[in-house]
């Protein structure tokens, strides 16, 4: 018996159902190329349409008429703060704040792989093993995307770069695994000064002069206007965050409590003041928004606590696997998580965090920060740990771009006039601008 053959040359298996074959350049009626849709068909000609048909256009273009189901939860509003139209535009058309589908593909498969070449970054060229060189059809590139660009890249760091601090105006601080705390000239670009620590960096803030360094079993304190130094005693184990509010210092611990200390302006130190109890395990991550601290944990919960009584009013376990980084911004908590989302809260009437929008990715989310462009619109970065970074719009989440490095991007931070920052598991930190150009 003669063997059948299905459409793209496989055989059949027992089922004697006849297939009808087109000639090489015969197209199937209205059939879109799902390869030309995620930026990666590679044949031409090619016997599906590479365009979409109007009525699909109309589809895609107004979500009210499209026949897929949409997504719930997708607006960023509060209710109870309903008909206020919020800094991040929440007021505009539904199509601008549900469509988060919008050009799909546009960076889809950004790291080269096969196929025609385009826009896509070499993935041999970031790990330093592309024998083309020049002649390579991929771009050797750290980023793509429009908007902003690298600056320099900063290197002095041994290994993996943890914290990132803006003290002052002239001098950034960056710290690391390789126990030192490097002191960069914002104008030179060089290494100022280099402070060893005797042990890892696990976390490092500014707040006005004062840095804050966390360390195993303590913080370390300096005036950078003063030069005072000070030791906060009592934290078991790695520091993982920090934060700084009403005078308070708070400090996130491996052994899951969260040390505060108060700061005394008659005798210039922080004195202890109590520990927060409740995470089972280490916590990683830290912020102040709203008259509340938000605390999150490797054991998969957020926890808000009133600054006034310090005093746990919620815990959330909505994430499935550690929640690593929290950003506070215009009245909503954004919480990632390792089990590859980005959760969106607002406080309800009741005065709960309740979750009203989820983004979802392929890989583990390790950290957020947020700013604003050049344009003065607000961006969201969210590193991963395939080891690159997505850069997306508020509130629709419409991807604008992606950098790129050697390992996991660990730490970011923003600064002024267009300004961020980013240092990876390799210990080399960049700098990055945002540009109208």
């Amino acid at each position: 018996m003669e063997n059948e053959t299905n459409y793209h040359g496989g055989y059949g298996h027992g089922n004697k159902r006849s297939f009808h074959r087109s000639g090489p350049t015969s197209r199937p009626q209205n059939k879109v190329c799902i390869y030309w849709q995620s930026g990666r068909c590679n044949r031409d000609p090619c016997m599906f349409l590479h365009e979409l048909p109007s009525e699909h256009q109309t589809q895609i273009q107004d979500p009210s008429t499209s026949k897929r189901p949409h997504r719930q939860n997708l607006v960023w509003t509060n209710p109870a703060i309903l008909g206020n139209q919020s800094k991040w535009g929440l007021g505009r058309h539904r199509d601008d704040i549900h469509n988060t589908n919008a050009n799909p593909g546009r960076l889809n498969g950004a790291v080269g792989t096969s196929g025609g070449g385009g826009d896509r970054v070499c993935k041999f060229f970031l790990t330093d093993s592309c024998t083309f060189g020049d002649r390579c059809r991929f771009k050797h590139s750290w980023s793509m995307g429009d908007g902003f660009s690298l600056v320099t890249p900063l290197e002095g760091h041994e290994k993996a770069v943890t914290a990132i601090a803006l003290p002052s105006g002239d001098k950034l601080y960056s710290g690391s695994k390789d126990m030192t705390i490097k002191v960069w000239d914002c104008k030179t670009g060089q290494c100022a000064a280099t402070i060893s620590t005797g042990c890892e960096v696990g976390c490092m803030i500014s707040e006005e002069a004062w840095l804050f360094v966390g360390i195993p079993d303590s913080i370390k304190v300096w005036n950078t206007k003063t030069g005072m130094e000070m030791t906060l005693p009592g934290p078991v184990g790695q520091v993982y965050a920090l934060v700084a509010a009403n005078d308070m210092l708070f400090a996130g611990t491996q052994d899951g409590r969260i040390f505060v200390w108060r700061f005394n302006v008659a005798t210039s130190c922080f004195e202890p003041a109590t520990t927060l109890l409740g995470h089972r395990l280490a916590v990683v991550s830290l912020v102040v928004g709203g008259g509340r601290l938000y605390s999150s944990s490797m054991d998969n919960t957020i926890k808000a606590w009133e600054l006034s009584t310090l005093q746990c009013i919620q815990t959330i376990s909505d994430h499935s696997n550690v929640v690593m980084s929290l950003l506070y911004w215009d009245q909503f908590l954004l919480s990632c998580s390792l089990d590859n989302t980005v959760k969106v809260w607002f406080t309800n009437n009741q005065e709960q965090l309740e979750v009203t929008y989820t983004h979802t990715e392929e890989h583990g989310i390790i950290s957020l920060s947020g700013m604003h462009d050049e344009q003065g619109k607000p961006v969201l970065l969210c590193s991963l740990n395939d080891n690159s970074v997505h850069i997306y719009d508020l509130p629709s989440f419409n991807e604008r771009g992606r950098i790129f490095a050697k390992q996991e991007i660990r730490a970011m931070q923003t600064g002024p006039t267009g300004l961020f920052f980013t240092g990876d598991g390799t210990g080399e930190l960049k700098v990055w601008k945002w540009s109208t150009n």
